[in-house]
């Protein structure tokens, strides 16, 4: 099989990345069990020797059409740290299922259309406008997709599980003719401060990625809102921000899909996860009894740290975690907390996040 087949046929022939400048498509060649085994398609997946090569738009998008490919596939999006990669796993163990964890291709369409750091409405909106009526980035999105879309049986579902950035363009995702659905990811702004705070790397992380995260609820909140009132000098508050940021994008995304979107909150799942796996299941339109569903739970997942599966991490573990970071940050909690009821007020994409948080579960 030639190069240009494999692209129309398997997914083994990995789209890795977009070279948006030179207008190429860079692919990686992996197995089934690489897939499985991977919990980032990006960087993190290059292995020494792994073979690679690039093929210019045109020879790509010819070997696209001439596969009959289309846009097949669901989504999970979230706001991080709320074990999207445990779900991915866990439904990547049904056998209908094709998981794929974080596709960096994703990525960078959501940072075409993410406004810069520092940027103000406009200049956000601006960019996010031209990047949708730009007919080259559709036929690009549209291609990747489809590439995303292969599985190795026809039957089966690729479920693409987002890096959480770019839930800033899971609205526009699934307003798409194929009509994706999704699973939205989130925990309660109490528990996601906690998790972030009980984590150096997590906060760490939260630090680097505060910038983008302010333009991009300004640019929401569009150019009539009020200032974004936080003081830098409070984790807690940033911390805030950044769930409500998130949590934002979530949220408009369910307006956009309606049923074809399905919220989940973590901390519910690991109280009911039999019942709220079986729930998931069905809504990707995936056959599954309660004994198919007991089994999926008493794989490896549950017990293991589902980014770094090598290291033991449950429920209970958890618990602990944010037991004790509470204990050690509640004063920077009680800040973030207190700032994301001030800002409801008059900050509409605070409001609809905490909405969309609280609203009971269908």
């Amino acid at each position: 099989m030639s190069r240009g087949t494999a692209i129309g046929r398997t997914p083994e022939t990995y789209p890795f990345g977009f070279d948006i400048g030179r207008d190429r498509i860079a692919f990686l060649s992996l197995r089934r069990e690489q897939f499985a085994e991977a919990s980032f398609l990006d960087a993190r997946v290059l292995a020494p020797g792994a073979e690679r090569w690039n093929a210019a738009w045109p020879e790509v998008a010819a070997a696209i059409s001439a596969a009959g490919l289309r846009e097949r596939c669901g989504y999970i999006f979230h706001i991080g740290h709320v074990g999207s990669t445990l779900l991915s796993r866990l439904l990547g163990a049904h056998p209908r299922v094709f998981a794929l964890r974080e596709p960096l291709l994703l990525r960078t369409f959501a940072e075409l259309r993410s406004p810069r750091a520092g940027a103000g409405p406009a200049d956000g909106a601006g960019g996010e406008a031209s990047a949708r009526a730009e007919p080259a980035h559709e036929e690009r999105l549209s291609g990747c997709l489809k590439l995303l879309s292969r599985t190795f049986a026809p039957t089966d579902l690729a479920i693409l599980k987002a890096t959480s950035f770019v839930a800033e363009i899971a609205a526009a995702l699934l307003e798409r003719p194929a009509s994706p659905k999704a699973l939205l990811m989130y925990v309660s702004p109490q528990s996601y401060l906690a998790t972030i705070l009980g984590g150096p790397n997590s906060r760490q992380e939260a630090k680097l990625l505060l910038g983008a995260r302010v333009a991009r609820l300004r640019r929401r909140a569009g150019p009539e809102a009020g200032p974004l009132d936080a003081d830098s000098s409070s984790e807690g508050e940033a911390l805030a921000l950044t769930w409500a940021c998130e949590t934002a994008a979530l949220a408009q995304a369910a307006r956009v899909a309606g049923g074809r979107a399905l919220r989940l909150d973590f901390d519910g799942f690991l109280a009911a996860p039999e019942a709220h796996l079986a729930r998931v299941l069905r809504h990707f339109d995936l056959a599954a009894d309660a004994a198919a569903v007991s089994a999926i739970l008493a794989g490896p997942d549950m017990g293991r740290y589902s980014k770094a599966p090598e290291y033991a991490y449950d429920a209970a573990l958890r618990r602990d975690v944010l037991a004790a970071a509470r204990l050690a940050n509640g004063a920077e909690i009680r800040r973030g907390l207190a700032w994301l009821e001030r800002m409801a007020g008059n900050y509409p994409p605070v409001r609809e996040a905490l909405a969309f948080a609280v609203s009971p579960l269908p």
